[in-house]
């Protein structure tokens, strides 16, 4: 396949297996709480530990994919993600659900860097905010698509068979990636350059990562807490899962509208601002509020605007032959706050004994996303004074 949107297409089908894995313990977390009494805390623990392995593997995963090849090393990735998912699927332990938890999570660090500098190979200086909101929408769809399905799979069948049906669609993910996609030309050119990063492109990238790091904090504290929280108001864990579901759902759509407006108007952080302060203010107002159905519905159509703009900063600052080392330390710094960020969620709903405090970190953490940006424009700013003229 040659065309870049039939790629992309392909690209964002293989990252929504990812989706689908991380979703799976929080959409049958209740159960999971029953079947190894777990409690809130031990949930988060649970969901975060996923990202655990990207503190160490993401920085190795960008140059893993440089010598072995992108494809190949994506496909091994989700034989890695398989092997984790069967694990939790024949255990009955919590201590062996933790061991395919981090198994699972070492070959998703892999496959995520390595899908989003396939991405960027096709995309860079081209529509790259649109094409990246695109990519990055697989994963409210897989995470909608988690909550809708595998509530009701594991109330009639069990957790077990959840998590398998999670482990055929990995499977299928494995062929796909090896028919469906190929490299551009060009990044062949970059496989034997150099690839050291400057001091500011270092800092930018780092700043980077928090941002996409943090944002997602607030957006994981919805779907990872979100059912839990209209479960204690006496939901239905499925009625549970399909609103929050919705968040998912329009989150999609907002993803794209986002990475449309950042191209067309020319102004992406306006919309990054915009959409964090809109989200956070929606964050707080849907524990406090009656109207649940309409909040979610606000959530999902503001949500996922600064997505696109927020995965485009890295492109700003990296060139073809530092891609693949960047956006490795972009994903390490990713994974390490978002390795922290659900433990602290759950910590907190268990402090103060309701998942509406989960809600309050997600908060918290959307209007960090500013301070942050700030700080990535000094960054470049300074940059741009400091270069020859």
């Amino acid at each position: 396949m040659s065309n870049r949107w039939g790629i992309l297409a392909v690209l964002f089908i293989v990252r929504l297996t990812i989706a689908l894995q991380f979703q799976s313990v929080a959409a049958v977390a209740p159960l999971l709480g029953a079947k190894f009494d777990a409690s809130l805390a031990d949930i988060g623990l649970l969901i975060g530990i996923y990202f655990t392995p990207g503190v160490a593997l993401s920085l190795p995963g960008g140059a893993v994919g440089k010598r072995i090849g992108d494809k190949g090393a994506g496909s091994g990735a989700l034989v890695v993600m398989l092997i984790g998912q069967l694990t939790m699927v024949v255990s009955d332990s919590w201590g062996w659900q933790i061991a395919g938890r981090i198994i699972a999570g070492s070959g998703a660090v892999l496959l995520g860097v390595i899908l989003t500098k396939m991405v960027t190979d096709w995309f860079a200086g081209k529509e790259i905010a649109t094409a990246m909101a695109i990519f990055v929408t697989s994963w409210p769809v897989g995470i909608a698509t988690s909550l809708l399905t595998l509530p009701m799979i594991g109330a009639v069948y069990g957790v077990s068979a959840a998590y398998l049906s999670v482990a055929a669609l990995i499977g299928l993910g494995i062929p796909l990636l090896v028919v469906g996609y190929r490299s551009p030309s060009i990044a062949a050119t970059a496989a034997s350059a150099a690839s050291r990063l400057d001091r500011s492109a270092l800092f930018a990238v780092i700043t980077a990562g928090l941002i996409w790091g943090v944002f997602n904090i607030g957006f994981t504290m919805i779907f990872s807490f979100g059912p839990t929280l209209l479960v204690e108001r006496g939901w239905s864990i499925t009625a549970a899962g399909s609103a929050i579901s919705i968040v998912l759902w329009l989150a999609a759509l907002g993803g794209i509208a986002g990475g449309f407006l950042a191209d067309w108007t020319g102004r992406p952080q306006s919309v990054l601002v915009t959409g964090c302060v809109l989200f956070a203010l929606l964050m707080l107002m849907l524990p406090r509020s009656a109207a649940v159905i309409p909040i979610v519905i606000a959530i999902g159509a503001i949500s996922a605007l600064p997505a696109g703009p927020i995965m485009s900063l890295p492109a700003r600052v990296l060139q073809l032959q530092t891609r693949a080392i960047g956006m490795g330390i972009f994903f390490t710094v990713f994974f390490v706050v978002m390795m922290l960020g659900p433990a602290i969620g759950g910590a907190i709903a268990k402090w103060t004994g309701s998942a509406a405090g989960a809600f309050d970190v997600g908060t918290a953490a959307l209007l960090a996303c500013l301070v942050l940006l700030w700080g990535y424009n000094r960054i470049v700013l300074m940059n741009q004074q400091d270069s020859p003229k």
